[in-house]
């Protein structure tokens, strides 16, 4: 099981950590992206369309300039060639294959920039050159000529431009080589770029659209954007938020304070994991209302914030219980400060008097092998809120309203509990379970009257254990119902076996526990059982303890009148420890009536207790039922007890309780005299108990121990 929580735990706690580190962070660099992408787009579109321009233009010039190119390489054949080209509108220069000018008409502005165009087709280049007084172009990377678009929008709103007409032409010169003579020597010619004002207007309100386009999109999406991050960061809020409080929850507690522990920063300094129960808030609820519960909650929750310093954590974690994550100093320090909050919360009403609790756990830096300190990578704050919480569960009940830390002997009863659980069906299975025997006397003949059955465990692993450290455990986890089957068959069967050896064992009781008393069919299970066994119903007593009259009363009595009609003996035991005792024995037919030992424990006992008991016998005969006085120790008090007309008397002035084998010894004892020797078991047949060995015995309390 502890497996398959851990397994869980790991589970949930990488969802709050995905859910936690989702942000619109992945969102908005997509969005961004897109935006860069449109943006890339519309630029990308624009150059096309420029260049697209730039070629057209420079193409129609391009035909007219390889056929003066080609007149010039025959002028080496016909000088009258060259001479008519040079009386034409062309400036040209002609370049050796080692770039020198050889020959040129005109004023010289061709640029030693240069590259080329390729052209739409994206088979045909054309060699160009930079004028130096126009620079229109550029020249890219590879060579490539483009068109400047900032020059272009320079253009646009150039002085020269707007005194044009509509419809004139600006021209922009640009020189275009043309290989001749075998790739010897390079024609370069001026040409020109000429754009009109329509061409011009055209292609700045097109790319002006895109602008806009491009501006509309960007702002759109840094809206949509912004709108993200504040949806997000309200959902974490709600995700972290406690429905109840407003303010932060367990999954806030959880995430956030494991990296506060783990956190390499903080490594060095010691934290006090802190449970704030609110103990009372149920009750208060019940007298007045959930949602007046909740307001409380509410006023608590602001308390604590108020209270919590810098870098410190406060979380309603359970529907009574407040989380805080505290820095620790030392704990002398650390159980004034709370102390002083619960002090402050006690006021959050001053019409009510509420009680808090405070379970601590204590988280100190870790240490390697080496006695550096290091992260505490391994280190779970839901289990340090756990031992926490333990802390209260162990010791609030005997001090409640107090500041309990969870230690080393604290994590040992826990282990304990753990074992004891782990092994507790092994025992049944194993007979590792022993029953004892404390005997019953008349205090009037001392004559052997019967007897109550104990348990014990007898376990190979831990040796013997007594009662008070699993039967509370038990209790607890609800297995105390499979102990309540396992004595009631076992004295059955012991009860039948000494029958048919011939003793007369007298009534055995047996304590059933309180939570048995939920289940209706209760009586006919103990009556199947007995009968299993054998045993005559009248040989065996079932005892009640006063605490299990406080549950349902209605079911209770149906369950004492059912076992009586099978023939059993009903007992309470433990009487006059409580507070409901008189109204219990008025509404139920009880058989036996056991006296609580505090009665008879004592300085201060006296006539008073003298007078208590007295008066309870007399209540007792009144009432047809016989009296038991368990825990008796004196011979003073047997005397008196005799002179009262007590029926029975159980405890340590008489005998302590004892193995089976003892205890039959006192049974041969009655029959034939205490010289008489012990006879061995007959052999069983249904569901034989075996023989339970000699176990060492419990070491006999001082006067006034309790007794198990």
């Amino acid at each position: 099981m502890g497996k398959i929580r851990n397994k869980r735990n790991k589970k949930r706690v990488r969802l709050y950590k995905k859910v936690r580190n989702v942000s619109s962070w992945g969102t908005l660099g997509v969005l961004l992206f897109l935006n860069i992408l449109f943006i890339a787009t519309v630029a990308l579109f624009t150059g096309y369309f420029c260049q697209y321009l730039m070629e057209s233009k420079i193409d129609a010039d391009y035909e007219a300039l390889v056929r003066e190119a080609r007149i010039y390489e025959a002028a080496s054949e016909d000088n009258s060639f060259a001479e008519y080209l040079k009386k034409g509108d062309r400036e040209f220069i002609v370049k050796d294959s080692s770039g020198n000018i050889i020959d040129q008409y005109g004023k010289n502005t061709c640029s030693n920039e240069g590259g080329y165009i390729l052209m739409a087709n994206g088979s045909e280049k054309r060699n160009i050159y930079k004028d130096t007084e126009h620079g229109l172009f550029f020249a890219a990377e590879n060579h490539e000529i483009s068109f400047d678009i900032f020059d272009g929008f320079k253009l646009y709103f150039n002085e020269e431009y707007k005194k044009l007409e509509n419809g004139e032409s600006i021209r922009f010169p640009v020189w275009i080589s043309v290989s001749i003579n075998g790739g010897t020597k390079e024609f370069i010619g001026k040409a020109y770029f000429s754009i009109n004002t329509k061409e011009l207007t055209l292609a700045g309100e097109i790319i002006g659209s895109f602008v806009l386009v491009v501006i509309i999109a960007f702002v759109v999406m840094i809206i949509f954007m912004v709108r993200s991050i504040i949806n997000f960061r309200r959902v974490v809020k709600l995700f972290y938020a406690d429905s109840i409080t407003g303010g932060h929850n367990w999954i806030w507690y959880v995430m956030y304070g494991d990296e506060k522990l783990q956190c390499r920063s903080l490594k060095k300094t010691s934290f006090a994991v802190v449970n704030i129960a609110f103990t009372n808030y149920r009750n208060y609820c019940m007298c007045h209302s959930i949602s007046e519960g909740e307001e409380i909650l509410v006023k608590i929750d602001r308390s604590l914030n108020r209270q919590i310093r810098t870098g410190e954590m406060c979380a309603h974690a359970t529907t009574e219980g407040f989380a805080l994550l505290l820095y620790f100093i030392d704990e002398a320090s650390l159980r004034q400060r709370l102390t002083q909050m619960m002090d402050i919360l006690q006021n959050v009403d001053k019409d009510h008097n509420f009680i808090f609790e405070a379970g601590v756990d204590i988280i100190r830096p870790a240490v390697n092998s080496n006695g550096v300190i290091v992260r505490r990578l391994d280190c779970s704050i839901e289990k340090a809120y756990n031992n926490a919480c333990t802390a209260i569960d162990v010791q609030g009940e005997t001090d409640p309203g107090g500041v309990f830390i969870f230690d080393d002997k604290l994590l040992e009863e826990q282990r304990w509990f753990d074992t004891v659980q782990e092994n507790q069906m092994k025992a049944v299975v194993n007979q590792e379970f022993d029953i004892y025997y404390q005997p019953k006397y008349d205090p009037k003949t001392l004559e052997l009257k019967g007897a109550e059955a104990l348990i014990r465990w007898n376990s190979p692993e831990y040796g013997f254990v007594s009662p008070g450290r699993f039967i509370p455990i038990f209790e607890k986890n609800g297995f105390i119902t499979e102990i309540d089957h396992y004595m009631i068959w076992h004295v059955a069967a012991d009860q039948k076996m000494w029958l048919d050896m011939g003793y007369k064992p007298g009534c055995v009781s047996v304590n059933v526990s309180r939570a048995h008393f939920a289940e209706k069919d209760l009586a006919v299970q103990i009556r199947d059982m007995v009968d299993s066994a054998g045993c005559p119903h009248d040989l065996l007593e079932i005892e009640l303890t006063e605490s299990a009259f406080f549950d349902d009363q209605n079911a209770m009595i149906d369950t004492i009148k059912a076992l009586k009609s099978f023939g059993f003996k009903v007992s309470m035991d433990d009487f006059g420890a409580g507070y409901s005792s008189l109204n219990s024995l008025k509404d139920m037919e009880l058989d036996v009536l056991k006296l609580d030992a505090g009665f008879f424990r004592g300085e201060k006992a006296g006539d008073r207790g003298q007078i208590v008991v007295s008066e309870t016998i007399k209540l007792a005969k009144s009432l047809n039922m016989k009296t038991v006085a368990e825990g008796v120790e004196e011979k003073e008090q047997v005397d008196f007890l005799a002179g009262q007309g007590c029926d029975m008397i159980q405890g340590y002035y008489f005998a302590k309780p004892m193995p089976k084998l003892e205890y039959m010894q006192r049974l041969a004892a009655k029959m034939q005299g205490p010289a008489a020797p012990v006879q061995q078991p007959v052999q069983q047949t249904a569901n034989p108990v075996q023989s339970a060995p000699v176990v060492p015995q419990p070491q006999q309390p001082q006067p006034g121990q309790p007794q198990q």
